[in-house]
């Protein structure tokens, strides 16, 4: 209700400009119980019933910090919504109001939880299921150096390469997919990882299929190989390190900035103003705290 106490509403604006997206971005949607309520990732991630399913075994579920509600259920399905009008309208020639709640935008996005219950994927309690902690070969380990491998050899034939790789010999071993023998093999696999650096388990099962990776440290991230060779991080003018924009375009790719991230309201009087804003109206925007205004000191 905040946009229609503006007179900003949908309904409004959909009025002056038919071909209109007016999307609306909230955690627990438009309606319902909680909609006029507080809440953060934690709160819609328990909501949609995906909090539930992360965890290891014997645990708390845990909230991978607030990337599953907040960003992927919440702005890019938001912003999926945007191009998936837009597209729309280019034949309707009409505009629409996007309702992206993040509880049901992760809800959506765990459709292949749901699905994949019927698959013995995910029929048992928490960590004890494929993708979970439950398998060995879908698992960090700790490294003798105190740094960690990622392990994700599902496939039967990246399993071999991984168990040729750990020194072991499969006829001796228990079939992969036992699941009761899962706990032991777990055991068994961290006490050889243990053994080595993690730099020596690259040199081992780096250009295999084997499926295993070392766990990157922001600090390590942009100078390893793969991602130098990729150009996947960029560095801007303070030396601070960050994500090259993704996906990658071929023919108008994005153009990252190497300036520093600006300040919150520090170019607002800017844009206002190119936009064709005076200054007395401006002016009276920041005294109805419709707008915020930064402005940064000079280092003298």
């Amino acid at each position: 209700g905040v946009m229609e106490k503006l007179g900003l509403g949908p309904e409004t604006l959909l009025r002056e400009n038919p071909r209109l997206i007016y999307a609306r971005l909230t955690g627990f949607g438009q309606t319902g119980k909680y909609a006029k309520s507080a809440g953060h990732d934690i709160n819609y991630l328990a909501l949609s019933g995906v909090l539930s399913m992360l965890g290891r075994k014997g645990e708390n579920p845990y909230a991978p910090v607030n990337l599953l509600a907040d960003f992927a259920g919440g702005g890019v399905m938001c912003a999926m919504g945007i191009v998936i009008a837009l597209y729309e309208r280019t034949k309707s020639g009409k505009g629409q109001v996007i309702d992206a709640s993040m509880v049901k935008g992760v809800a959506y996005l765990s459709s292949f939880l749901w699905k994949s219950q019927n698959l013995g994927l995910w029929n048992r309690p928490r960590g004890e299921n494929l993708l979970d902690s439950g398998a060995p070969f879908y698992e960090t380990y700790k490294t003798s150096d105190g740094k960690f491998v990622a392990v994700g050899a599902i496939e039967h034939q990246f399993y071999e390469q991984l168990i040729k790789g750990l020194g072991l010999d499969s006829d001796q071993l228990p079939s992969q997919l036992s699941f009761s023998d899962w706990p032991k093999m777990k055991k068994k696999f961290a006490s050889i990882f243990a053994q080595k650096t993690q730099a020596e388990w690259c040199n081992i099962f780096d250009g295999t299929d084997a499926c295993v990776t070392p766990v990157l440290s922001f600090d390590d991230v942009a100078s390893h190989q793969h991602n130098k060779e990729r150009s996947s991080f960029i560095k801007n003018d303070q030396e601070e390190i960050s994500p090259r924009p993704a996906p990658l375009l071929s023919r108008t790719p994005a153009v990252p900035s190497f300036e520093r991230d600006p300040f919150i309201g520090e170019h607002t009087e800017e844009i206002l103003l190119e936009y064709g804003f005076t200054k007395e109206e401006i002016t009276q925007l920041y005294s109805d705290k419709v707008i915020e205004f930064c402005k940064t000191k000079a280092n003298l």
